[in-house]
Order: structure tokens, then sequence, then C-alpha cells
């Protein structure tokens, strides 16, 4: 008897919802292209740890695949900057990065550069 009353209830259709949606939003976007009028542009700041790093180096390349490895390992060499075969990535000596390295040492072959 329940299967019954729910095969004849007509699905309703909410009237109100399709009044309000026609409102229109014009104030709001012109405040918005108000307010980037208004803000100064910013120059562009040029990064110069982008560049290369200061200081002692070393050159890590990857010679092993992450297939079938821990997930740890995977993100450790995307970590360093490495997510294919045979790249090769200069990156600053520090005790974080040799940590890393340390993690994927069986991934990874590493040269001081000098």
């Amino acid at each position: 008897m329940t299967e019954d009353k729910e095969k004849k209830a007509p699905a309703k259709k909410p009237a109100a919802k399709k009044a309000a949606a026609k409102k229109p939003a014009a104030p709001k976007a012109e405040a918005k292209t108000e307010a980037k009028k208004a803000a100064p542009k910013k120059a562009a700041v040029k990064n110069p740890a982008a560049k290369k790093p200061a200081g002692k180096t070393v050159t890590v390349t990857q010679i092993g695949s992450p297939i079938g490895r821990k997930a740890y390992q995977r993100q450790t060499l995307i970590g360093l900057g490495l997510n294919k075969m045979h790249r090769t990535r200069e990156l600053e000596d520090t005790p974080s990065v040799r940590g890393m390295i340390a993690k994927v040492s069986h991934l990874v072959r590493v040269e001081d550069a000098a």
C-alpha cells in the first residue's frame, strides 16, 4: 500500500524559487568592477632565490622508478623535483634536502656540485 502512495504523489515544482532567480544582480557586478579600478596595480616582484641556490649545492639525478614503491618515496621524489627517470636537479645542500635524499637513496644518484 505504501508503494501506491509514492507512485501517486506528483513532483511539486517550487514557483517561488523561479521568481527569486529573475532578480537582477547588477549592483554586485558594479561593485566588483569599481573595486578593480580603485585598486593600484602591484609591480612584478622577481624572486631572486628562484634563479640558482647560493652556497653549496648538490646535483641529484633520478636513476630508479617510483613504480611499485611506497607512497612516501614517490612523494619524496616529487619534493626533490624529480618525477621522471634520468632527470637532474641542482638543490641546496641543506639538512632537509639531505634527509630527503637519504629516504630515496636507492632511487637517486648524488654528486656534490663544486
